[in-house]
């Protein structure tokens, strides 16, 4: 040992070991384990567990909505709405909900690490099961608050702007948007992985900055844009070619690209 290294008793170790940062290649082994249980989990299971997500990402929507509703129409208000943006996450990611775009990047990694059919088919499987019970949760949820008078008329007209403002994107943009968002969305479950503190602050930040941006979400942004089409104010052909499709593309892009491929890669090139 270098004499100019301090000498620590037991008790300093132990502080210094819990102060030392987390390396890349533990946070990776953490996701790949968490991604390994996901893809062996049941399909009725992933179902029920991704249309709860579904439902609880349309509370984003809600909550902006009520935000919108009851601010005067000033410049800062945005900055106060969507505020409301990261209520959803919240409820997906610590209550542990199945949610389309961290699965861009927990169950990536298992597939990068073996790189079979196997695992690939394993993914199809997973992210098909997802985004079906995602949407069909942000279907039902948006249809409710559409459709019935869970919400104040003030309410509902707050959100049908809301609404507006989020479908008015070209393809092109929403692709762009859309790799933004999945890039932050699984650089939320990377520094989660990360850390045993300071989640609550990790999801509000990152998310808060997805809605603040306008970038495009596959699971919060349908929410919202549904809420048009279940309400007769927009199409369904619309959705699909105008939002839906333009935004998966750029959130497997912004995940599996930018986060799960690129941290990946740090981490295999550690090893050699």
């Amino acid at each position: 040992m270098d004499d100019a290294t301090p000498q620590l008793d037991a008790e300093q170790e132990h502080d210094a070991k819990e102060r030392t940062t987390v390396s890349a290649l533990v946070v990776h082994e953490a996701i790949r384990k968490d991604g390994d249980e996901e893809l062996e989990r049941r399909a009725p299971a992933l179902a029920w567990s991704g249309f709860a997500a579904g439902m609880s990402m349309g509370l984003s929507f809600v909550v902006e909505g009520l935000l919108r509703a009851h601010l005067p129409d000033a410049s800062w208000r945005p900055l106060v709405v969507f505020l409301g943006y990261p209520f959803g996450f919240l409820l997906v990611i610590i209550g542990r909900q199945q949610l389309f775009t961290e699965n861009t990047l927990t169950a990536v990694i298992p597939l990068l690490s073996r790189r079979d059919m196997k695992t690939l088919i394993a993914v199809m499987r997973l992210w098909a099961i997802v985004l079906a019970a995602n949407l069909a949760g942000a279907h039902l949820f948006a249809w409710v608050i559409g459709n019935t008078p869970v919400l104040k008329p003030e309410v509902q007209h707050a959100l049908a702007e809301l609404a507006k403002e989020a479908a008015e994107v070209g393809f092109g943009a929403a692709i762009i948007r859309g790799v933004f968002a999945g890039w932050l969305i699984a650089m939320v479950v990377w520094m989660n992985a990360a850390t045993n503190t300071g989640r609550f602050a990790i999801i509000v930040t990152l998310t808060y900055v997805v809605g603040l941006a306008g970038l495009t979400h596959i699971v919060a942004g349908s929410a919202e844009v549904l809420f048009l089409v279940l309400t007769g104010a927009k199409t369904w052909l619309s959705f699909m070619g105008g939002y839906f499709v333009p935004t998966l593309i750029g959130n497997i892009l912004g995940g599996v690209a930018l986060v799960s491929a690129l941290n990946h890669a740090q981490v295999v090139a550690g090893k050699e």
